[in-house]
């Protein structure tokens, strides 16, 4: 039950973050892009490749601290759901351009996170 609280309040976090990172990109940027999409994905990618690679090679690395950092945190912020949705919903209202561009960076952004954060993690842990 404790590790099911700890999951709860990390993927509260993580969905603060991700409302307050919307809410700054859209002042930022606009609306006519999901960038505050595709930033807390690229972000989770590499967030999640560090912790599951630091939880890996440290005995030390609570599994209820990798859980509520990677389901419940990273849980909370990613949202590839809303990247699947609003791709699509670029292509059928006529910004095929953007929904391209939108999955193109996405996936590539995502990815490159994901080898970055195994990268950093090795470099601060070892393998």
């Amino acid at each position: 039950m404790e590790r099911l609280l700890w999951i709860s309040l990390a993927g509260a976090l993580g969905t603060a973050a991700r409302y307050l990172v919307n809410v700054w990109a859209t002042q930022r940027w606009g609306s006519s892009f999901p960038y505050a999409t595709l930033i807390v994905n690229v972000v989770g990618c590499f967030a999640i490749a560090l912790v599951m690679h630091v939880a890996a090679t440290r005995a030390s690395f609570s599994p209820t601290l990798r859980l509520a950092l990677t389901t419940g945190l990273m849980g909370g912020l990613t949202t590839y759901s809303s990247f699947s949705y609003e791709t699509v919903r670029l292509a059928q209202e006529g910004a095929r351009r953007a929904a391209a561009i939108n999955f193109a960076v996405t996936t590539v952004a995502c990815f490159a996170a994901v080898l970055l954060g195994l990268t950093t993690a090795r470099a601060i842990v070892g393998r």
